[in-house]
């Protein structure tokens, strides 16, 4: 599909969604081994996605055995018994699809846009992957390649991309969020085949699996084919996702990093509940209040009005268990990491004494629906909500009233969660500089 048909589409649906008034049905149900099924018929375009959301991720694996998770959004990629290696995207490539996959701290998700006469083949492959992949010395070799070759090009070797491993490994200790998807080359590099087949056997099952299909498809000759490819892949062991609890932050940690960057910059991260808290869609909402957009707090003060900073951002990195709510600066001309700490601290002092004003608060309210309309405005992004949202709230049909959520949050609760969670004493600060002041001090 090219790029103006794949606009096209996307327009369509985004229509189709509106049209409906936002609301989106489905139908779900489990097949005997465990497989979630999740279906929302879209037959306003003539595409489809298939997607398989597996509740695996980082926060899965050991002390000594991190990476297997990403390594396996790699490693599934190489062929299984009946394709052959290197053929999985051409097959899908070759019948007018696109596919890719993600790995998280919580989840590995793979999917397919393909053709709606095609649905058929992206159900056997996403079958082929689950039942019969091609696990062997071969594709690990090669996939060790390919994830040390990823990590440098995406984390080694771009300015600032260490900022988010660097800060969850001060920020938590005990929990498997110490570290980060990508993982530790050495423990790939020291993990045998045999290590890599029990991860899979383990965590890559039916019963750990969500299908999720949305577009133009026939329901019935859909379930029927779920049935004929899925049916047979045997239940795996019964998953018990990490029960670790993480003691809070007792003081402020505060480190330097030298970085390959010619701009210094800060980042504090804050602890944070998980995503299906309340407080984390306050929190969500405060990240709008603070840097979203050129009249937002921290853009109007340190880009706009001190102009010290080059840019500025905040964001909650919100996890299923837990998370961090990150902000952060670069600096501009002579500023120093400390003064943007500092008028940092200052903007969230205001959010901790004062309420928004009405108009900042509307503009957050009016900001998240047209958010939550946008997710929802392809069948690639229904098909990822319904999955993400049966999976972590245990309840798809939140992907028709989460809003409600959003709404019920208030200038009062904004305000509470900034005292409570914005605080110096549960925060991690990195100051970034270029490594040539890698003896000086921090201001």
């Amino acid at each position: 599909m090219n790029k103006l048909l794949a606009v096209g589409a996307v327009a369509l649906s985004l229509s189709s969604v509106w049209a409906q008034g936002t609301h989106i049905a489905y139908d779900e149900y489990d097949l005997p081994n465990g497989l979630h099924v999740i279906l929302h018929q879209d037959k306003s375009t003539p595409i489809v996605a298939v997607s398989v959301l597996y509740h695996v991720g980082s926060k899965n694996e050991s002390v000594g055995r991190t990476g297997f998770a990403h390594f396996f959004e790699h490693l599934l990629f190489e062929g299984s018994e009946n394709i052959g290696r290197g053929e999985y995207m051409k097959l899908v490539q070759s019948n007018g699809g696109t596919l890719n996959a993600n790995t998280s701290q919580d989840r590995t998700f793979y999917y397919e846009i393909l053709p709606s006469n095609q649905l058929e083949l992206g159900l056997w492959m996403e079958s082929e992957r689950m039942l019969h992949p091609k696990i062997d010395i071969n594709g690990v070799e090669t996939q060790r390649q390919v994830v040390k070759e990823e990590k440098r090009l995406r984390v080694d070797n771009q300015p600032y991309a260490t900022f988010i491993p660097e800060m969850f490994k001060r920020a938590y200790t005990t929990h498997p969020y110490n570290w980060v998807p990508i993982g530790s080359m050495e423990d790939l590099n020291a993990a045998q085949l045999s290590e890599f087949m029990d991860f899979f056997q383990k965590f890559y099952v039916p019963n750990n699996a969500t299908l999720s299909i949305a577009g133009d498809f026939d329901p019935t000759q859909t379930k029927e084919w779920i049935a004929k490819y899925f049916s047979d892949v045997p239940r795996g062991p019964a998953i018990v996702q990490p029960t670790v609890v993480e003691p809070p932050l007792s003081k402020e940690i505060e480190d330097t990093v030298y970085d390959n960057i010619q701009i210094p910059a800060v980042f504090a991260g804050y602890r944070m509940p998980g995503q299906t808290s309340a407080d984390a869609y306050a929190l969500s909402m405060l990240t709008s209040a603070l840097s979203d957009g050129p009249s937002s707090r921290l853009y109007k003060r340190m880009v706009d009005v001190d102009r010290s900073a080059l840019q500025v951002a905040a964001f909650p990195f919100a996890l299923e268990q837990s998370g961090v709510f990150i902000t952060l600066a670069l600096a501009n001309g002579e500023k120093t990491t400390g003064m943007l700490l500092q008028t940092i601290e200052e903007e969230i002092a205001l959010l901790q004494s004062e309420l928004l004003t009405e108009k900042e608060f509307t503009k957050l309210v009016n900001k998240v629906e047209a958010d939550f309309i946008s997710q929802n405005g392809s069948v690639s992004g229904i098909a990822e909500s319904l999955a993400n949202y049966h999976v972590y709230y245990g309840d798809a049909n939140l992907i028709n009233t989460e809003i409600e959520r959003y709404r019920k949050v208030t200038r009062e609760d904004i305000r509470r969660v900034a005292q409570t969670y914005l605080q110096p004493t549960n925060r991690v600060v990195l100051h970034y500089l270029p490594k040539s002041a890698a003896n000086s001090i921090v201001e």
